[in-house]
């Protein structure tokens, strides 16, 4: 039977095992979990939270990335502005990006959603406002959703994974991780 893990990914964690090519010490996902045989299904930029998940079974490691699958992917992003209306429509259509127009999102503003405090925090600025949106995608291009957000005029200054098809973050802190039955 395959392994899979559902792992909170905290903020400044690279979504691999280990660390190659720097000088200095970088947290890797060998800081947290220590299971042998177990790879991630996608990836999570070093400055995104969330959820991300592990398995060893290359099968589904392949249908959970493949954007083929259409598997969605929903995120919280705090983003600099107040999100309007306009910027909500585009992102729900697709916005074009430089290597191309992206497939159509679900996007809602949301209020600010009940989530651990980052470390370093946010940085505040009382002169410029901000706010939160849910955004599903069913692509992974690199830095996708802070593409989109920033395409739409509102960059992103925090972001979580919250879903992965059907897997949710649920109740995991930072840092820890489950097994789940597939």
């Amino acid at each position: 039977m395959a392994r899979l893990i559902l792992f909170n990914k905290p903020f400044d964690v690279l979504s691999q095992f280990t660390d190659r090519g720097t000088q200095t010490t970088r947290r890797t996902l060998s800081d947290f979990i220590d299971v042998p045989g177990v790879y991630p299904a996608g990836r999570l930029d070093r400055d995104s939270e969330g959820l991300m998940l592990l398995t060893d079974d290359g099968r589904l490691q392949a249908r959970i990335a493949d954007p083929r699958y259409k598997l969605g992917k929903t995120y919280l992003a705090q983003v600099e502005g107040t999100i309007g209306d306009e910027a909500l429509t585009a992102l729900s259509r697709g916005v074009v990006l430089n290597d191309g127009p992206t497939r159509p999102a679900k996007a809602i503003a949301i209020d600010d959603p009940a989530l651990w405090p980052r470390d370093p925090p946010v940085r505040f600025r009382k002169t410029v406002p901000d706010s939160w949106l849910q955004l599903t995608i069913h692509e992974g291009r690199n830095r996708q959703v802070r593409r989109m957000t920033a395409a739409v005029g509102h960059p992103t200054l925090r972001l979580v994974r919250k879903a992965i098809g059907e897997w949710t973050l649920g109740d995991l802190a930072p840092g820890e991780w489950r097994e789940v039955r597939v």
